[in-house]
């Protein structure tokens, strides 16, 4: 079950004063089918900088895809769940097809799940832990760890029977 993320968004009113717009569940999320138990959560995209904080618009509502616009960020929420509940199974060519990024698969590595991506990825594990796994090494993150992924080659694997939740602010950046 794809765990409830509550946002809260904040804008102007009429006179300029802050207020409140949202306040409640994310109400953008993707669950992907080929991979049962993943879900992004998209929380807010911005579509360039500087980034226009007029308007009271959902800027996380419509498709999710995997990388920001050019220019763009996104920020979500992953849930991954254990590798045993999905990896032996998963169809990783449909799964990355779902959300945009048939063109992220890196179709020679051995790891289905191995892609690429534009971006500069500012990553938080939140719950759970998770095994970042690149193309020459790996490390288990854990709650409260901090990864930077620049545009590299990467898989996740969840090795334990907790789901992993993690934070992820996309970057759009120059492709290496």
């Amino acid at each position: 079950m794809v765990e409830k993320i509550r946002r809260v968004v904040t804008a102007h009113d009429d006179n300029g004063k802050s207020v409140f717009v949202i306040d409640g569940d994310a109400g953008t999320v993707k669950e992907m089918e080929s991979m049962p138990g993943l879900a992004l959560t998209e929380l807010w995209r911005t579509d360039g900088a500087p980034a226009d904080n007029s308007g009271r618009a959902d800027a996380a509502d419509g498709p999710v895809v995997l990388e920001p616009a050019p220019g763009g960020t996104v920020f979500r929420i992953v849930e991954f769940p254990p590798d045993s509940a999905w990896r032996d199974r998963a169809d990783a060519r449909d799964a990355f097809d779902s959300i945009g990024a048939g063109h992220a698969a890196d179709t020679a590595s051995d790891d289905p799940m191995m892609h690429k991506t534009s971006t500069v990825d500012y990553l938080i594990v939140l719950k759970g832990e998770i095994w970042a796994v690149l193309d020459t090494g790996e490390v288990c993150l854990k709650p409260g760890d901090v990864m930077i992924q620049r545009g590299t080659n990467h898989s996740w694997s969840v090795r334990t029977d907790e789901p992993c939740l993690l934070a992820a602010v996309l970057v759009n950046a120059d492709p290496v």
